[in-house]
């Protein structure tokens, strides 16, 4: 039993799925960190659901972790447990507990079957598991939290903090541009440029992200 790895990682049809053995909850969370310092690449952009045995979880302990990964690129959309507890923890931060695919958090949306140049429009908040996709441009009224995804052909503008993973322009047009009343994205991209948002310092601002020259630049979003 002791020769028994700390951290099981294998592909499913969703992501990854990280088994996690029998050891006291701050070692797992020590090897699951090792993993994914050592191997950057493998799990940048990763969804990832997490198997934590019986492990009892509270709040603070998922919604840390969660956090954390997120900041890495990582999306955590589904935690298994044999714990009630954990399970019930899971269910209020809106992640999956089972392995089908994941149900995305209830969204109004302002329109259906749009065509792909008309805008989509999407009531947010957008919670930790939820992805919107659209092949043109995608309008959020409301926050974008860490683990939700928006991937849009155009440009994407959010009414709110947009704190998850966005994609502008993804399918090759660098004229898009990414507006949020304030943009601290876990990862964003704009065509094929991709950067992580620095950390933030002195007070947030409204701003646009958009290409120039062939970087990734954001400044002041002014009328």
């Amino acid at each position: 039993m002791d020769d028994l790895p700390l951290i099981q990682i294998k592909g499913i049809r969703d992501g990854l799925l990280v088994t996690l053995g029998q050891a006291p909850w701050p070692d797992l969370l020590a090897a699951l960190a090792h993993q994914v310092e050592t191997q950057p690449a493998f799990f940048q952009g990763a969804r990832l659901a997490l198997d934590v045995g019986s492990c009892a979880l509270r709040v603070a302990e998922l919604s840390a972790l969660r956090d954390q990964l997120s900041e890495r690129g990582i999306t955590l959309w589904a935690v298994l447990s044999e714990s009630s507890l954990t399970e019930a923890t899971a269910q209020n931060l809106g992640l999956a507990t089972r392995l089908s695919k994941p149900k995305p958090p209830q969204v109004q949306e302002v329109s259906e079957a749009i065509p792909a140049e008309a805008a989509k429009w999407v009531r947010g908040p957008l919670r930790s598991g939820a992805k919107i996709t659209h092949e043109g441009p995608v309008v959020v009224l409301g926050d974008v939290n860490p683990g939700a995804e928006i991937v849009a052909g155009g440009s994407v503008i959010v009414w709110g903090r947009l704190r998850g993973v966005v994609h502008a322009g993804a399918g090759g047009d660098e004229k898009a541009v990414v507006c949020a009343l304030e943009l601290s994205p876990t990862q964003l991209r704009i065509a094929g440029e991709i950067a992580i948002s620095p950390r933030k310092q002195g007070k947030n601002q409204p701003e646009v992200a958009r290409l120039v020259d062939g970087r990734l630049v954001a400044e002041p979003w002014q009328a």
